[in-house]
């Protein structure tokens, strides 16, 4: 308890608004908060800054969870600059990451991410982030389907991912096999998922990507298993709005906000038109990037809609669910992504070995990398509340 306290009120007194006051949410002191953030803070908005001294956090080499498909200097990446980038918004500073503050604050707790491989990603860089605070023989890893479990045993806390890319039931659940064409989810309550979710302390959604196939989405209605049978149509920006009602009303039903936290990460960029950044080779895209983009304005492909669908629909929420608004700073960074510098699904062919911007991987990121600053986001928010939770 000394060194908690001790930890406690270092990093508090290094990033408390002046004020003195302790993130709040309607009903008072929010979960895990330690401090505040600084009034008038907007961490969406800033600049990457070159920081050699301080990133990258962790070596790819010495996490042993990142997957395969994620190891881009193992899979052969030259450059290195992309691990390098400190995100720096205007006006204010993120706190400075501390791991032992983040396990002792999360004794005897449950944190568990839900979503997509994008979350799953973040959910790996935050092990990557805390692992070397534990000895080897107080953790342990281990997946049984859809669920990965971290345990940080001297602090009886585990850190979970729960796979659920649409957050609904879908016909995409399968952690291994869920490349289908026709994506289909139920309509109905999404109990075969939230029945993982119950008991956790912290909650961190994310869902989009599996959303934007196309302009529709078919619906299963009814509570039959056959997913073959009653299939509606619905336009897919809809279609993500009912579910994330679902995913409130399931939360204002079973997140007791006395003890709990829930935050919803909002939508990764893709980068697969170099055009968009005024970039004239034909068929260009993150490949052979190494420079984020400067431009402050950029904004790429992610939906505008889908966005405000998450905006509009979290705002009716009766508990409060932190945003942690990832999109506008992931928009700049061309040069993160694993492009082809990763396992494969299958072995590229001699045309695509022709020319490597055919396979490039513009969607994920490789660790150590962009989704790190993610997770200084979601620190800056577990414990440095605003106090307006959702900003």
């Amino acid at each position: 308890m000394t060194k908690l306290l001790a930890v406690l009120a270092l990093v508090a007194a290094a990033f408390i608004c002046a004020a003195g006051q302790v993130g709040e949410g309607a009903g008072g002191p929010l979960p895990f908060a330690v401090g505040a953030a600084p009034e008038g803070c907007d961490v969406g908005q800033g600049e990457w800054v070159r920081d050699e001294a301080a990133r990258p956090w962790y070596q790819e080499w010495e996490c042993p969870y990142i997957q395969p498909q994620l190891t881009c200097q193992a899979h052969g990446r030259p450059d290195k600059g992309y691990q390098n980038w400190r995100w720096q918004p205007r006006g204010c500073s993120l706190p400075s990451f501390n791991a032992t503050m983040m396990l002792e604050m999360l004794r005897g707790k449950r944190m568990l991410f839900v979503g997509d491989s994008l979350n799953r990603g973040q959910y790996v860089s935050l092990l990557c982030l805390l692992h070397r605070a534990i000895p080897d023989s107080g953790k342990s890893f281990e997946t049984i389907d859809s669920l990965s479990i971290f345990r940080a045993k001297d602090y009886d806390a585990t850190i979970e991912f729960y796979w659920a890319p649409m957050l609904a039931e879908s016909n995409s659940d399968d952690a291994v096999v869920h490349r289908v064409d026709d994506r289909v989810i139920r309509g109905a309550p999404m109990d075969k998922h939230s029945r993982f979710w119950q008991g956790a302390h912290i909650l961190v959604f994310n869902s989009y990507l599996w959303w934007t196939a196309g302009d529709n989405i078919q619906i299963l209605r009814g509570a039959d298993n056959d997913m073959s049978k009653d299939i509606v149509e619905m336009k897919a920006a809809e279609a993500y709005r009912l579910v994330l009602h679902q995913v409130v009303r399931w939360l204002e039903r079973n997140a007791d906000p006395k003890n709990s936290r829930a935050f919803f990460v909002t939508a990764s960029p893709t980068h697969t038109d170099s055009k968009a950044w005024g970039d004239e080779v034909e068929g260009g895209n993150c490949y052979n990037q190494t420079e984020p983009i400067r431009d402050a304005s950029y904004w790429g492909s992610t939906s505008r809609e889908m966005l405000r669908v998450t905006e509009e629909v979290l705002a009716t929420s009766r508990v409060p669910v932190g945003v942690v608004n990832i999109t506008q700073l992931s928009e700049y960074r061309r040069d993160g992504h694993t492009q082809t510098y990763k396992k494969q699904w299958a072995e590229p062919t001699a045309e695509q070995r022709a020319d490597p911007s055919s396979y490039a991987d513009c969607t994920h990121w490789c660790l150590p990398g962009v989704p790190d600053t993610w997770n200084e986001l979601l620190y800056w928010k577990l414990f440095f509340p605003s106090n307006d939770q959702a900003l």
